[in-house]
């Protein structure tokens, strides 16, 4: 089964990947692999990132890790392969996430376009124009720590994906920060 752990850059995806590693969990990272494999199509000068082939990317996935038990792809752009079969994403506070980036040493302009993208639930627009709803999944990580948040995604890979209330999509709502200046 292949899995998108995906959100918003500074929701910890890395973070979480890393755990899910230690705990013998198979995890791809999306830049990494689209780096080494030159799956580039070209350069955003504005963001100061990789335009990635999602479409190369895809097959690659597919023919390299498709029939495995569980295998993650991190990166906040997993939700777009139409190969995965699950969705997990990450979901943080905007006054976290601000945080989170400033630590990282992210520009203003860099930080308010990404805390308007969790704001306007972006990553599950996205990820709902592809994937069925019973197959995407949301975590708040905004008060848990990168343990707690890996254990919940083991929680749902140990119950099959089944449908858990406390991971239906629709149940974060961060539209109240839209008009507070971050």
């Amino acid at each position: 089964m292949i899995i998108a752990l995906t959100g918003t850059p500074g929701t910890g995806k890395t973070s979480v990947a890393e755990v899910l590693k230690t705990k013998g969990f198979e995890v791809v990272d999306l830049n990494k692999v689209a780096c080494d494999k030159n799956f580039l199509i070209g350069k955003d000068t504005k963001r100061d990132s990789y335009i990635i082939d999602i479409e190369k990317f895809n097959k690659y996935i597919f023919d390299n890790y498709g029939g495995k038990e569980i295998v993650f792809i991190e990166g906040h752009l997993s939700h777009l392969l139409k190969t995965v079969e699950k969705i997990i994403i990450l979901r943080c506070h905007p006054k976290v996430l601000k945080n989170n980036l400033s630590k990282k040493g992210w520009n203003k302009e860099k930080i308010k376009e990404n805390i308007e993208a969790e704001v306007l639930d972006i990553i599950l627009c996205e990820a709902v124009e592809i994937h069925k709803e019973n197959n995407i999944f949301e975590i708040n990580v905004s008060d848990k720590s990168v343990e707690e948040i890996a254990d919940m995604i083991i929680e749902l890979t140990k119950n099959n994906f089944k449908m858990m209330k406390k991971y239906k999509i629709g149940r974060i709502d961060w539209s109240e920060e839209i008009l507070k200046d971050f």
